[in-house]
């Protein structure tokens, strides 16, 4: 149903005919956090997040999952070699395996 409440006109799952079933019976507005984030849109009733009604809960552990003005770090996961054991392989011939 569309949203009558904070964004007016914009489809929401949590709208009934009875009006607003979210947690205040209406969206929460962003955070700072939120601030720089393609997400969030501009009503008339303030700036509210596209895809969650309470923005500020999903920066509680940490940095929000879809939040796209946030760099996330990627984890080097390169397996440390034991240079005296490559060596051993190496001289056996056959890359250690055995048969």
């Amino acid at each position: 149903m569309l949203c009558q409440t904070v964004k007016v006109g914009v489809e929401c799952t949590f709208m009934t005919k009875n009006g607003c079933t979210f947690t205040g019976a209406s969206c929460n507005p962003v955070i700072e956090s939120c601030v720089g984030c393609n997400k969030v849109a501009d009503y008339p009733t303030g700036q509210y997040c596209r895809v969650y009604a309470d923005p500020a809960s999903r920066w509680v552990v940490g940095k929000c999952a879809i939040a796209s003005h946030v760099t996330r770090e990627i984890k080097d996961s390169s397996q440390k070699i034991n240079p005296l054991k490559a060596s051993k392989r190496s001289s056996k011939g056959g890359g250690g395996k055995k048969k």
